[in-house]
């Protein structure tokens, strides 16, 4: 009798641990959108629009979160045979979230109203850290979008993009955005999340360094 109900209740703790495990295998990272914690190393270069998808990638699956398909937040120029791309149409539908639980917007349209939850406190990495803003050091709250306020690709001309995320020199530069929403001034260009100025001195990680990034940008789950 004893046997019978030790034989019991050690099978009742395995199904108990078993459970345990389970839950803990199947638990995801539900986290929809967030800023690298590291860049390329190569400036500008992110090897185009695939090798910064594949930047998201990486990091989302590192964080629990790689089972979405992760889509840098970045427009594409029309120039040398390719065909403009806006970083809004690259990015699904929302709502995202960020590591926090947190979310920021629930759709494309309130992404680029004013009214979105876009913040220092909200913008935040992958590991759900907040970028460094303007007044700390190093200040990297630069976000390379290539993109104007509404998400989409600037015309064929001006280099806005580095050769489409091809450029890590001198030469080109690159829109970004301020991750802690302030600038040097307090207009709506200092504010913006994704369209505050072009980088000064090329695209080399020096170049964004001297404006005040480190060449992180943001990305969302498409789906």
């Amino acid at each position: 009798m004893k046997s019978t109900q030790m034989l019991a209740l050690g099978g009742a703790a395995a199904l108990a641990i078993g459970a345990i495990a389970g839950c803990a295998t199947t638990s995801e990272n539900k986290m929809t959108f967030f800023v690298t914690s590291v860049s390329s190393g190569k400036g500008a270069d992110l090897g185009g629009l695939a090798g910064a998808d594949a930047h998201c990638q990486k990091l989302a699956a590192a964080v629990g979160a790689g089972n979405r398909s992760w889509h840098a937040y970045l427009s594409q120029q029309p120039v040398g045979g390719a065909a403009a791309i806006n970083a809004r149409d690259r990015i699904g539908g929302g709502p995202w979230t960020n590591a926090k639980g947190v979310i920021i917007a629930y759709n494309v349209g309130e992404l680029h109203d004013p009214t979105a939850n876009l913040t220092k406190q909200t913008l935040l990495t992958e590991k759900g850290e907040m970028v460094n803003g303007r007044t700390e050091t190093p200040n990297t709250h630069d976000a390379l979008t290539g993109s104007d306020w509404y998400g989409r690709a600037y015309p064929a001309g001006a280099d806005m993009t580095c050769g489409n995320y091809t450029k890590s020199g001198s030469e080109g530069a690159i829109q970004m955005g301020h991750t802690d929403r302030t600038g040097l001034t307090e207009d709506n260009l200092a504010r913006s999340w994704n369209s505050s100025h072009a980088s000064r001195g090329g695209c080399s990680q020096d170049a964004l360094k001297g404006t005040g990034g480190a060449g992180l940008f943001y990305c969302f789950a498409a789906k």
